[in-house]
């Protein structure tokens, strides 16, 4: 069938299974991704970790991917199913040379797609391979040489290994027997956390657990509040002290006090800077541009450099690595950390350190929060437009002359006491308003005249 080049996204592949790309197109993005990584380490006989996650589709893709990685005469490493943090571990653990997991993350069941990391899981960009791939897989001539055929090695005890190296990161000892409800939207993340509280103190509430690809109980991305119902539902029910959400293949984490609030990612970005801190004072800490203060006051006042990157998971792993920042955290909830096998999300290591730090003292969770509840923030909020993005950024410059201007990701426009950035969706055809500031009337005032500004 005819590929939709549409697919190559900025972070990954993504379409509409049967409709955008098929099982043809999974074969030969195996070939593809051989060439370039022969090309990049040609003395090597390369060893590529495969993966996929629960959707109806992920089993024949993963079949045809195979097919075209030993064809190229690549060793695949087959770990099954596996949320995409456990298999970027596989990669960087085990130091194989790259690998793709099928997987079209928190999207809906007609959806699915593939995420490629180089070795230590480095990822696979649009300006680092991915847009290369796309014209080497739409170029209907292209021949790939015979080899000998790969073989196919299956990996078995990955997400058992991960916990083990997981848990050292924080004192079991010192995590209090908290109630703990998750809802892991029948997606990847029930592995890890079965896996992970056989290890805990603490009681399991379990929502949604069971792996379904067609997501029975509601879509699989709790950065959109109706998703987040059932989880605060339950929270309220059970008393529980916390609520976890985590989305369709399990790298992005929520957090819910025991009132049914959600903790803002900023604040629980800013708190896990300071853990990381004193860990390794002095460290160089990532965050996206996306307003969020309180992460950069946290890392400031405990003697962090704030690093401020671009928003996408890929391109705040790619400026880690550059910058050779420690820990990172992205507004959507995706939690990054630096380590000697790799740079990558980390939800395990992320739950546990809230954990121990939620059970110093006797203070429930929001207050433990609420010290950190300074700013007033708008919510991501999307406008579909007509105009150029480029046009409507400059009328927003236009209307918001005397404020500090940043142009790294979209604009970003500062006043001493509001800030705003305004980007374009890098998945739809969108542009994505976030604002905060310092009372909750001048966030609503200044929001609706941003707002005015774009759809105007």
């Amino acid at each position: 069938m005819q590929i939709n080049p549409n697919i190559f996204k900025t972070y990954d592949i993504r379409g509409i299974y049967e409709e955008d790309f098929d099982e043809e197109m999974a074969y030969s993005l195996g070939k593809t991704y051989v060439d370039l990584r022969k090309r990049e380490m040609p003395e090597k006989k390369l060893s590529i970790v495969v993966a996929r996650d629960m959707r109806g589709s992920s089993k024949t893709l993963k079949k045809s991917l195979i097919k075209g990685l030993i064809e190229s005469g690549v060793d695949v490493i087959d770990i099954g199913l596996s949320s995409t943090p456990t298999f970027y571990f596989a990669v960087a653990n085990f130091n194989y040379d790259g690998g793709i997991i099928i997987t079209a993350s928190h999207n809906p069941k007609q959806w699915n797609g593939f995420k490629l990391v180089r070795e230590k899981a480095i990822p696979i960009s649009k300006d680092t391979g991915i847009d290369i791939l796309r014209d080497k897989i739409s170029n209907v001539g292209t021949r790939h040489g015979a080899c000998l055929l790969g073989e196919i090695i299956e990996l078995e005890d990955v997400l058992k290994t991960q916990i083990n190296h997981d848990l050292k990161f924080a004192d079991i000892k010192k995590i209090k027997p908290l109630k703990i409800a998750v809802d892991t939207a029948n997606g990847m993340g029930a592995q890890y956390i079965e896996e992970l509280f056989k290890h805990l103190p603490c009681e399991l509430i379990k929502i949604n657990f069971e792996l379904d690809g067609n997501f029975p109980a509601h879509e699989a991305d709790p950065i959109k509040e109706k998703n987040l119902l059932d989880i605060k539902t339950k929270v309220l029910e059970e008393k529980a002290d916390l609520g976890i959400a985590i989305d369709g293949d399990g790298d992005r984490v929520f957090f819910i006090d025991e009132n049914g609030n959600t903790i803002d990612q900023s604040i629980i970005r800013g708190v896990l800077a300071m853990l990381f801190l004193e860990e390794k004072p002095g460290s160089k800490i990532c965050y996206d541009i996306r307003p969020g203060r309180i992460t950069r006051d946290l890392i400031e006042e405990n003697n962090g450099i704030p690093i401020i990157t671009k928003v996408g998971h890929s391109l705040i792993k790619e400026q880690m690595i550059k910058e050779d920042a420690y820990f990172a955290g992205e507004s959507s909830g995706h939690f990054f950390l630096n380590m000697d096998i790799g740079c990558f999300e980390i939800p395990v290591i992320i739950i546990l350190k809230l954990l121990q730090e939620f059970s110093k003292g006797g203070k429930k969770i929001s207050e433990y929060i609420r010290p950190y509840q300074k700013y007033f923030h708008s919510g991501e909020i999307n406008s579909s437009v007509d105009l150029e993005y480029e046009q409507i950024f400059k009328r927003v410059i236009g209307a918001f002359p005397y404020g500090k201007i940043n142009r790294l990701d979209g604009i970003t426009i500062e006043y001493p006491d509001f800030w705003l950035n305004v980007r374009g969706s890098n998945t739809e055809n969108k542009l994505r308003l976030n604002l905060e500031a310092k009372t909750k009337k001048l966030m609503e005032e200044k929001r609706d005249e941003v707002l005015d500004v774009i759809r105007g």
